[in-house]
């Protein structure tokens, strides 16, 4: 069974852009030349998408792979199948990184346990409801990126299929 996603590399420093492009070639399991553009939101920086088709799990592991960069802003994205659950990552210097499990539609779909979570934390005064459900909805994450999501209209994407 196969997936496919996106992944957003929405900036990134020029030095970091070949290192991107080999993390990304040693999970999907072929060779990587992203189209890089520069990045208006943040000058000096560049950014670039591709679509990928692979296993359920790929999201993770190309999310897994470009986490340690703290100078890197990215999403990666799967669609659900009929074995998992779609997948949403979002990463920023700042924030760190975001997961979210996402339904057919692109939902985010919040664990009952995660839920239960955040209303006690609410309920013994450490924190607002309305906060954490906007953490859990990755609203923090959406802010900082969408400039960055908006600079990147009309970018080109390039499919890539994982070699299995």
């Amino acid at each position: 069974m196969t997936t496919r996603g996106v992944l957003y590399v929405h900036s990134a420093p020029r030095a970091l852009c070949p290192h991107v492009e080999w993390a990304v070639a040693g999970v999907l399991g072929a060779r990587v030349s992203l189209d890089w553009i520069k990045q208006p939101a943040s000058p000096g920086t560049w950014r670039a998408e591709l679509s990928w088709q692979g296993e359920p799990g790929t999201a993770s592991k190309l999310a897994s792979a470009l986490r340690g960069w703290r100078m890197l802003r990215f999403e990666v994205t799967s669609e659900p199948c009929s074995t998992a659950e779609g997948e949403r990552y979002s990463s920023t210097p700042e924030l760190g990184i975001f997961h979210a499990v996402t339904g057919m539609h692109g939902d985010i779909l919040i664990p009952e346990d995660r839920l239960r979570a955040a209303v006690d934390r609410a309920a013994r005064g450490e924190t607002e409801l309305e906060a954490e459900i906007s953490k859990l909805l990755g609203k923090p994450w959406d802010d900082e990126l969408e400039p960055f999501r908006y600079a990147g209209e009309g970018a080109p994407v390039r499919w890539l299929h994982q070699v299995v």
